[in-house]
């Protein structure tokens, strides 16, 4: 949950109207909607031969709540923000809880295996190396003749096909 009501005695009839909006989805448009979840900003860029991925993830415990690994040729990195906060205001106890999970998913190259893959995680950026990743990735130019194409040549005893 993103956000928090206070029911006050001010216009309890606001409130009411205020839930009947949110439970008919009237809300959605609202900047105070609820989250059910969140994805963090990633970017990928190239540094020599290895590939840097690297996600947004301020304040959270990632040794407790985020997973690197390699599946099925793809960087996976999944995990849960959990936060909480209290405080007191006029007198009130005002409590928020947002959390949700997340999920990124990059592919990788085939010859790229979890050995070449390390994380780090620094001031709420974490940062995962793909090792060699673009290595032998340069394209290579080939050479066109004109001309037309010539047959391969047929082995002794072999026919050549039909049209």
């Amino acid at each position: 949950m993103s956000t928090l009501s206070l029911w006050t005695r001010r216009d309890p009839f606001a409130e009411f109207d205020a839930l009947i909006r949110d439970a008919s989805g009237a809300a959605a448009t609202r900047p105070t909607a609820r989250l059910t979840g969140f994805t963090p900003a990633a970017e990928v860029v190239r540094d020599g031969d290895d590939a840097l991925v690297r996600l947004e993830l301020p304040g959270l415990d990632v040794e407790n709540d985020v997973t690197v690994e390699v599946d099925r040729g793809r960087l996976v990195v999944r995990g849960e923000r959990r936060d909480e906060r209290a405080e007191e205001r006029d007198g009130r106890s005002l409590r928020e809880v947002r959390y949700g999970t997340f999920q990124r998913s990059f592919a990788l190259p085939t010859h790229v295996t979890a050995d070449a893959v390390s994380a780090t995680y620094d001031a709420g950026v974490l940062q995962v190396r793909v090792t060699g990743a673009y290595a032998g990735s340069e394209a290579r130019r080939i050479a066109v003749s004109s001309g037309a194409p010539t047959a391969p040549e047929l082995a002794a005893g072999e026919e050549k096909p039909s049209a």
